[in-house]
């Protein structure tokens, strides 16, 4: 009697995928090239959301924690994450589900130069100041944090390396929005604003106000416009190859109202001595 090979797990997965996509479209997609091109995206996404879930629990996640945050079948996650795990994208902890090393070293490759030879400054101010300093880096509408100096005390404020924000609720996004001027303003903005607390900025008038402020002094205020009970003080620079970033330090509310002139001096000799070091970004080269 012939007997048949069963399928390779991959395989089996791609069979599953198919069926999946099926369902949702309604049709099988035309031939085994549109099923596996589809295939392809469609894990693709879903290794995306699964990555994403995990970095915003770093203590670790079960599977069916992940298949729940990324409404994913378990017997998916659970394929996706071995796969993930191979590639050492994911690790397995006693806590559950990590992000693993192979992302931290596709992170610290993506650095540039500046983004390294900034952080001495960084830890200097931290450490005048006894609170966080992060770096960011515009990335379309949004700053992205790309090098932090965390406070060595117990009531901190603390984001992720990697994670974006808005740049209109924000001190790194507004002192960079203010550093290019109105008309990058509203190329780089949203038709509407979402109200993250009851401080955020209802509309660009409101915002562009305050950004006029900004352009006189050369520091942007987050007075609680992001998270509750979190406040921040930031200033743009740009690097020599016109990437811009802004150096910030969030804080606790408590410690920033009536601190925000000695905040300011401290930051301002900070992005000082930065400018005189005359930092390279080897990201690109100079012309």
């Amino acid at each position: 009697m012939e007997t048949m090979a069963e399928p390779e797990p991959v395989e089996r997965a791609a069979n599953d995928d198919a069926r999946d996509l099926a369902k949702v479209s309604g049709s099988l997609p035309d031939g085994p090239r549109e099923v596996n091109r589809a295939v392809d995206v469609q894990v693709i996404a879903r290794a995306a959301s699964i990555l994403e879930a995990l970095s915003d629990a770093p203590g670790g996640l079960s599977l069916a924690q992940i298949a729940r945050m990324t409404t994913l079948s378990r017997s998916t996650v659970h394929r996706i994450v071995v796969a993930l795990c191979r590639q050492d994208y994911v690790r397995a902890t006693d806590s559950g589900y990590q992000l693993g090393s192979a992302l931290l070293r596709l992170a610290e490759a993506s650095r540039s130069n500046f983004e390294l030879d900034v952080t001495p400054f960084l830890e200097r101010l931290s450490h005048e100041l006894r609170e966080t300093v992060d770096l960011s880096r515009l990335t379309g509408q949004t700053v992205t944090f790309v090098n932090q100096v965390i406070a060595m005390r117990r009531l901190r404020a603390v984001s992720g390396i990697g994670i974006s924000f808005p740049l209109y609720c924000t001190a790194p996004g507004k002192a960079i929005l203010a550093s290019l001027g109105p008309e990058a303003t509203a190329r780089l903005l949203p038709e509407r604003f979402d109200r993250f607390t009851p401080s955020t900025h209802a509309d660009l008038a409101s915002l562009e106000r305050e950004l006029d402020e900004v352009r006189e002094s050369g520091i942007a205020y987050d007075r609680e416009e992001h998270t509750l009970g979190i406040c921040a003080i930031g200033m743009a620079l740009q690097a020599t190859n016109h990437h811009w970033y802004a150096v910030s330090v969030p804080l606790p509310a408590q410690r920033f109202y009536g601190q925000e002139n000695r905040l300011a001096v401290s930051l301002t000799a900070s992005l000082v001595d930065i400018a005189n070091a005359q930092l390279t970004d080897g990201s690109a080269e100079e012309k």
